[in-house]
């Protein structure tokens, strides 16, 4: 059974920062993705980060780059996302993803972020 758990949202003032953190268990990732999704209320699921677990290929929606920096650690099988110069519209339920061939096959619970202007 896969496991994804986010944790680190939280509430932040326009221009501040949030570390988010995606614990992974229940199998080996080798050769999959793992990605940052985030979806604020009424609005379609959107894409932000992804990373290739086998090498350090990344990805980033047009709307974070530069801002958002994601990273991972096979040894403890997590990957974060760094958030900074953050923005009201980046205020959405953030989850964490596994996927593989094309398709994001687990999900996590999704962790509140809340950016204050």
């Amino acid at each position: 059974q896969v496991h994804l758990v986010e944790s680190g949202g939280g509430l932040v003032q326009a221009g501040g920062s949030l570390r988010l953190s995606c614990a992974a268990a229940g199998r080996t990732f080798s050769g999959w993705t793992l990605a940052w999704f985030r979806q604020a209320p009424g609005t379609e699921r959107e894409f932000v980060a992804a990373i290739y677990w086998s090498g350090t290929n990344t990805y980033y929606a047009a709307s974070v780059k530069g801002r958002f920096t994601i990273s991972k650690d096979n040894a403890k099988n997590t990957v974060d996302l760094h958030m900074n110069s953050l923005k009201p519209e980046d205020t959405a339920v953030y989850l964490c993803a596994a996927g593989i061939e094309g398709t994001y096959k687990y999900w996590g619970q999704g962790t509140q972020v809340t950016v204050s202007s």
